[in-house]
């Protein structure tokens, strides 16, 4: 596994279509391209959580019940550009790229939070891999552990995606989230093992 320089990344960019890399669009390249890393935008969908509409999140619940509860106590906002989006302290909303993303087989990533939004507090991913052979817009996991609320506005690049090479000869890449172009709801319910961990009925 080698971290790519900027030069590689272009490389990648520019290959022939099935084995490219792609990032679209990229509004300013000279901004958005860097040694190792690529600054992603953030987009115009949100997902949101309402605390009092849902007591608590078990995981081992059957599935309907739990995909149910889910979209029951999340949901969606939409920002037009220049619009304003505030992140509260302590909050957690679900976010996605601006850019659409296709991975080819031979390369990796891990999205990071831009050191400047940082330090503010934000933190813009905590399920940070991306698979080779990945499709779609990132899903980013807005987190505002500052002491005051953060106006995002869709757009800005709030994000790097660092890229590097496989080793070995990669398999195909399966995932539940199928070519999403917008934060998508926790799929959490499909773990076939969460059942098995959960509480069991007592023994009579």
């Amino acid at each position: 596994m080698a971290l790519l320089s900027k030069a590689h990344i272009y490389r990648w960019l520019n290959k022939e279509l099935a084995k490219r890399l792609v990032i679209t669009p990229i509004l300013d390249p000279k901004e958005q391209i860097h040694e190792g890393s690529v600054d992603v935008r953030l987009g115009t969908t949100f997902i949101l959580t309402q605390k009092t509409e849902f007591p608590q999140m078990d995981p081992t619940e059957k599935e309907e019940k739990l995909k149910k509860g889910i979209q029951k106590y999340q949901f969606r906002v939409s920002k037009r550009l220049h619009e304003k989006f505030i992140l509260h302290p302590q909050q957690l909303v679900l976010g996605a790229t601006l850019e659409y993303l296709a991975f080819p087989p031979g390369l990796g990533g891990y999205v990071l939070s831009r050191s400047s939004w940082g330090r503010l507090g934000l933190v813009i991913a905590t399920a940070t891999f991306v698979n080779p052979g990945f499709k779609g817009c990132l899903t980013l996991e807005l987190l505002n552990l500052g002491e005051v609320p953060l106006v995002l506005y869709p757009g800005i690049r709030v994000a790097q995606l660092v890229l590097h090479s496989v080793v070995g000869k990669p398999g195909t890449h399966k995932s539940r989230y199928r070519f999403p172009t917008e934060p998508e709801f926790s799929r959490i319910y499909e773990d076939n093992e969460l059942t098995f961990w959960g509480e069991q009925p007592s023994a009579p």
